[in-house]
């Protein structure tokens, strides 16, 4: 008896909480549907018994009297896609060389790295007056090069290893976004300057926004390796496959399971992102929670409207947590996500 009391108020607690999360999407939903007099007079929450459902307000989105609609759409569509997919594969390659490899890397030689790269930096551009994508090039190269040559040498001091490269990975996310996002704003206006066209650019943003995935990719893909038999790669290497071939016809096929779980949850932190997109975007190349964000007009908050846009930029998500959810559900993903 008691235990089916405990089952009762777990379902009733569960069902709250289904509610609570549902609501907000159910009210976005309905309000896109209903006229602006509907929305204005009060609550409604029934089509056709509470309001008249009309598609009105998606007929003066798309027809450009609530701006440009399909230029937003657009462009999250190709910088998440573009996005995904470099900070998938680049972050696989990264996550395998973590499993498969050992590293030793000396704290010196990255502070040496530090110092030439910000140092010279400074000098070159302060004292020789180069333009800072030049600058900035030339120091990061030498220092790079530098780093990697004393790496090679008997220094002191500590020496990290796999896990601490894979802790120094994920503890870009840690940092405040304001802070990376405004110093990439100052060097695309500085590039710009200089004639490479960055801020409000595909490239610059797909730039940013592969670099903001990255962590989440390698720290995914980092445990899904991990499960994969190295006797699969032995074996191959003792046919003289040479270790390309083996990670892109072997060990990638092998994890695809991971690839797609790891796909689907870096493309939901970069469709919904903001700051950078606000930041590094003027009009040509601004993504869905910009003209989400910039929903208002002079008559004030138009709901209906504003249900529109919102209800654009979260059907994408939705079908992909829908996806996910289904291959979590079948064990396609048994062992990529812990």
């Amino acid at each position: 008896m008691e235990n089916q009391l405990h089952k009762r108020i777990g379902l009733g607690v569960a069902l709250t909480w289904l509610f609570i999360c549902l609501f907000p999407l159910w009210w976005v939903l309905v309000t896109a549907f209903k006229p602006p007099l509907a929305v204005s007079q009060g609550a409604t929450y029934i089509p056709f018994l509470d309001f008249k459902p009309t598609l009105q307000a998606f007929r003066d989105a798309f027809s450009g009297i609530r701006g440009d609609f399909m230029s937003p759409i657009f462009s999250s569509l190709a910088v998440s896609t573009v996005s995904t997919a470099l900070s998938v594969l680049l972050g696989s390659m990264a996550a395998y060389a973590l499993v498969r490899f050992e590293f030793r890397i000396k704290l010196l030689a990255g502070i040496v790295f530090a110092i030439i790269a910000i140092g010279g930096f400074i000098f070159t551009k302060e004292a020789l007056g180069w333009s800072v994508p030049a600058a900035l090039g030339s120091m990061m190269i030498i220092a790079l090069v530098t780093s990697v040559w004393l790496n090679g040498k008997k220094l002191p001091g500590p020496i990290m290893k796999n896990d601490d490269v894979t802790f120094w990975f994920v503890s870009q996310r840690m940092f405040p976004p304001i802070v990376s996002a405004f110093a990439l704003f100052l060097l695309y206006a500085e590039m710009n300057k200089s004639g490479v066209r960055m801020l409000d650019s595909f490239a610059g943003l797909v730039l940013a926004y592969t670099a903001f995935g990255l962590p989440f990719a390698v720290w995914l893909m980092r445990d899904f390796f991990s499960t994969i038999p190295v006797e699969v790669e032995e074996a191959a290497m003792v046919d003289n496959i040479g270790r390309m071939r083996i990670f892109f016809q072997i060990v990638l096929p092998m994890s695809k399971p991971g690839l797609v779980a790891t796909s689907m949850i870096v493309l939901s932190f970069i469709w919904n992102e903001f700051l950078f997109a606000l930041l590094l975007t003027s009009s040509k190349w601004q993504t869905l929670p910009i003209l989400l964000a910039g929903q208002n007009s002079s008559r004030g908050d138009e709901w209906w409207a504003i249900s529109v846009a919102a209800l654009i930029s979260v059907i994408p998500m939705i079908i992909v947590a829908i996806f996910l959810g289904r291959m979590m559900r079948s064990g396609l993903l048994a062992g990529s996500i812990k």
